[in-house]
């Protein structure tokens, strides 16, 4: 990393910043200027100042959550504070057609990447065309195949691969990446020479092997995308997980963002990285040993349920609810959805898709028993 000091003693601190920093445009620097500070590769420089580009990614599943108006409110204003790569599928019901409505008319100024779930090469085209439709655009900067369960290759009989290739050559995606769950399917990918990017679930609960994964694709210069960088919502202090990801500089982490206050924590991050600190290392460890074993990342592979069970949410109540605001995890509506446990057919189906290779259903009514405990008070939590 190229670093600058610019000390404001003859001209004035604009036009200094200005004359260093074009001399850096496209590297990655830290300039520290006055009390200020920023870091991360010079864009462009123009008369309002530098433009920064950062490692905070803007993962866009939870907006589907949210209406049309809030989702654009939310993907415009990270992209106003720098934010420039914004990461959704087409299996997230209307995710896609609001980035397309954040970002009509200024397509060139974002990367947008997106999945595929197609199993083979008819669904792959119909998949791509609906997504260039939704996002509004002639183009997709990274197209990935969704989680998987194999690593799709040239030859293999789906015709996925070579639909990845033909779309390339079209000039319908730029890079070709692949999204998993599975460590031997990632491992899979990053030695098969065939993929620009790989998505992988990365936080500081990552094991040694998923460590591993990380200094694989460095070495094949492959990028990597964090996903379930908070661990789906059990990682509650923002700033260490930001500060365990700025470790990896291969990495980049997408933030499923769904409030703007949530939005607003990592854009302060954007001026004011976290540092690991012996703080933030005691609190990793100390989450590390909590959450050591088996436990329900969220990812809802799992679903839908035949019995109608909120498997990825119910099989880690326990979690949810030490690790937030306990009422909310004990509405009337929370309680019904914890009630459907009852029903379990106990037909494995869950338990046969789990990426993690969990017992879901033990895991269930695991967290069922807990939760009753706690709703009779005879467990407290937060």
């Amino acid at each position: 990393m190229k670093k600058g000091k610019i000390n404001n003693s003859q001209r004035s601190a604009g036009k200094i910043m200005r004359e260093l920093a074009e001399r850096f445009i496209g590297k990655d620097v830290y300039i520290n200027l006055l009390d200020g500070r920023a870091d991360g590769v010079i864009k462009e420089v123009t008369d309002n100042g530098i433009v920064l580009e950062n490692k905070n990614g803007f993962g866009a599943l939870p907006i589907q959550r949210v209406s049309t108006e809030d989702a654009v409110k939310l993907a415009r204003k990270a992209y106003e504070a720098g934010i420039t790569f914004f990461d959704t599928a087409r299996f997230y019901t209307d995710s896609e057609e609001k980035l397309g409505e954040a970002f009509d008319g200024m397509r060139e100024k974002v990367y947008i990447a997106t999945k595929t779930a197609a199993n083979n090469a008819d669904e792959f085209w119909e998949q791509l065309g609906i997504s260039l439709h939704n996002l509004r655009t002639d183009y997709i900067d990274i197209y990935q195949f969704h989680n998987p369960s194999f690593c799709p290759k040239p030859g293999d009989g789906t015709g996925l691969y070579e639909a990845m290739l033909e779309a390339k050559a079209q000039g319908k995606i730029r890079h070709i990446g692949i999204t998993n769950h599975r460590l031997a399917v990632a491992e899979e990918a990053i030695e098969s020479g065939l993929y620009e990017t790989l998505q992988f679930p990365f936080c500081y609960l990552a094991t040694d092997k998923d460590i591993a994964l990380v200094e694989k694709c460095k070495k094949a210069n492959m990028g990597f995308i964090a996903m379930k960088a908070l661990s789906g919502g059990l990682i509650t202090n923002s700033a260490a997980a930001y500060a365990f990801e700025a470790q990896y500089e291969n990495v980049l982490p997408i933030w499923g963002v769904q409030r703007e206050k949530e939005l607003d924590e990592f854009i302060s991050y954007i001026d004011n990285p976290p540092a690991m600190t012996d703080e933030i290392r005691a609190l990793i460890e100390h989450d590390r040993k909590e959450l050591a074993g088996d436990f329900c990342r969220g990812c809802g592979y799992c679903m839908p349920c035949p019995a109608g069970i909120e498997i990825n949410n119910c099989a880690r109540m326990s979690l949810l609810l030490r690790r937030s605001p306990s009422a909310l995890q004990l509405t009337p509506e929370v309680q019904a959805k914890m009630k459907k446990i009852e029903n379990c057919l106990h037909c494995n189906k869950c338990k046969s898709k789990c990426p993690y290779g969990l017992d879901t259903p033990a895991l269930l009514a695991k967290n069922y028993e807990d939760y009753k405990q706690v709703l009779a008070g005879n467990v407290s939590v937060n």
